[in-house]
């Protein structure tokens, strides 16, 4: 059983997607993500890579997580990002030379991390999980989803064909000739569907994520510590994926 669940996502609009997407956190060194940024005030990697805006100031110093979460704050007041009013499944399309991939977008659950039901094939380095760790909890947000494999099965095939049939709610292609594209799953039964064939599946598997799994994890963790109250219900139980 993979026990995934809908979400109100903060989320670029239609028109500023383009200007907010930005590479994966770690793939770019300090000097490239500012260029990367540079003269656009959008950039998401004003969040992730928030040391961007800081000279001199070391990449891990508290007053970078505090940079982030003030500039997430920021991105929300400008109506750069916005929220959802009610919880969602999404649909994640990468479109790159004819061939698509598709994903759904949903929250999972640290237990079924914890407990190995959520497959790892990594090792983490301390220093880079730590890093994470601070982010996700100064912020108080998971900035960047963690990419899930699952086994092939024709109903959520078949689910995920019908909702690309709709008018989306993000499309653009980037600079490095991907097309992004993002559904909202707005019909009840689709959304019933897609957790159903889920939970029927045995486990998930991290493709891209192991570090901001961990973190994730570590997080909620926490927050069960300052909450020992919690009912099982409370979002810091869950971080951002996205299946593949």
């Amino acid at each position: 059983m993979s026990k995934i669940r809908p979400f109100a996502a903060l989320r670029p609009s239609f028109s500023n997607a383009p200007d907010v997407a930005c590479l994966p956190y770690d793939v770019m060194d300090r000097q490239e993500a500012a260029e990367m940024a540079e003269e656009n005030p959008k950039s998401f990697l004003r969040i992730v890579r928030s040391e961007i805006e800081l000279p001199g100031v070391d990449a891990y110093d508290e007053r970078v997580y505090e940079k982030a979460k003030e500039n997430l704050e920021a991105f929300e007041e400008n109506g750069y990002l916005i929220r959802d009013k009610k919880p969602h499944l999404y649909v994640y399309a990468q479109t790159m030379e004819g061939r698509t991939q598709r994903g759904i977008v949903a929250c999972a659950n640290i237990d079924e991390y914890l407990e190995g039901k959520i497959k790892r094939h990594e090792l983490t380095r301390v220093e880079k999980e730590l890093d994470r760790f601070r982010h996700f909890d100064v912020t108080n947000a998971n900035t960047e989803p963690v990419f899930f494999a699952y086994r092939s099965h024709p109903g959520v095939k078949a689910v995920l064909d019908e909702i690309c049939q709709q008018d989306p709610a993000v499309h653009f292609t980037s600079e490095d000739g991907i097309t992004h594209t993002c559904y909202v799953v707005d019909d009840p039964l689709q959304e019933e569907k897609l957790l159903r064939f889920f939970e029927e599946m045995d486990a998930l598997y991290i493709a891209d994520g192991h570090h901001r799994t961990a973190s994730a994890a570590k997080v909620g963790r926490k927050r069960r510590g300052e909450h020992p109250n919690y009912s099982g219900d409370e979002a810091f139980h869950y971080f951002l994926a996205v299946l593949f």
